[in-house]
Order: structure tokens, then sequence, then C-alpha cells
């Protein structure tokens, strides 16, 4: 719904003087993608090999695009308002939230998106709030790649898919629930 001219939120008086610093848990991250990741999502050709694409992207840091919206004007006005928004994308009845596994990938996409580096359980619980259904790696290539349904409500959850020896696949999640339970729960 737009709003009339009149009925935008005021700005604060005291406006801030800096952005936020990013993240200390991906300093000195160059945003280059993790060769794992890409070789996993490279071999998908079954349910097995998928789900060690989703073993390798759980263990992974990740880029969401963000884009400036809300002012296509293209004309410099002082009084305009835009805002950053991760970068849905809609094919017939599905929308996807668009995220990547590099800053390649991303540029090869769009060379202007800035990159939120995130992990994909960040990912996965930001699909529903973006107004998306499933989660669209890589989309303009090496290798797209897409979560939905149980699985993405699964890593949403906080859940990571790891693989066993046997070649065995389990849901693991940290304990957090329990203070005197250390380690991590698992679920077959």
């Amino acid at each position: 719904m737009q709003r009339a001219e009149s009925e935008q939120p005021p700005i604060p008086s005291e406006a801030p003087r800096h952005l936020a610093q990013p993240s200390t848990r991906f300093l000195g991250d160059d945003g280059s993608p993790d060769p794992l990741v890409r070789s996993a999502l490279a071999a998908v050709t079954d349910q097995v090999s998928y789900s060690r694409a989703v073993v390798a992207l759980c263990a992974s840091r990740l880029v969401m695009p963000i884009v400036a919206s809300g002012d296509e004007t293209g004309v410099h006005d002082p009084e305009r308002r835009a805002e950053m928004a991760a970068v849905t994308l809609a094919d017939g009845n599905t929308r996807y939230l668009l995220a990547f596994t590099g800053m390649d990938a991303m540029h090869a996409w769009q060379p202007d998106a800035r990159p939120v580096l995130c992990h994909l359980d960040e990912l996965a619980a930001s699909v529903a709030p973006a107004g998306a259904t499933e989660l669209l790696l890589d989309m303009a290539g090496p290798t797209p790649f897409v979560l939905a349904d149980d699985l993405l409500t699964a890593v949403a959850e906080g859940n990571r898919l790891v693989e066993f020896e046997d070649g065995d696949f389990a849901w693991v999640r940290k304990a957090d629930e329990d203070p005197d339970l250390p380690g991590a729960s698992v679920r077959r």
C-alpha cells in the first residue's frame, strides 16, 4: 500500500553517524566460495548426493544479496527514502529467497547487489519473513540449488544435517534447551 507524502514516518532528529560494524564471525572472509560446497552442489544426481550437498551447505558461509528498494525514481532527491531488502524471485506460484555460495556467483547475477554473510539456518529462517516459500542458491550458476518444504523448515529451526561414516544421515541440533545438558542432540 502506498502512503501519501504526509503519512511518511518522521525522520529521527539524531540520525546515526555510522553504519553498524559487520559480525566478527566472518572477520577476514573475502567472499570466496567454499570449493567443497561447489563440488557437492555440482555432484547432485540423486537423493544421497542432494543430502551430501545439504551437509556441505550446513557447514558453510553463504551470501544473501540485498538491494535498494523503494526508490526507483532515478532522480537525486535528498528527501527520498530507500530501504535495503532481501531479494525474492517469483516463478509461477513459487517465490524464492535468493542466496549464493560466493561473491562471484552473486556478482554474476547482479554486480551491484550488496552481500550479507550468513549461515544456512539464518537464510532458511529468513525465507518466510521475506514472503518466499523456497531458498534458491546460485541462480546464475555455477550450479543452482533449491531447498524447500520439510528440509527448509528443519534447517530454519536450527538443525544441521550430518553424514555418518556408514552413509546414514541425521539431523543434529545444539542442545540449548537444557543448560545442564552440554553438546548436541541427534535425531536419525
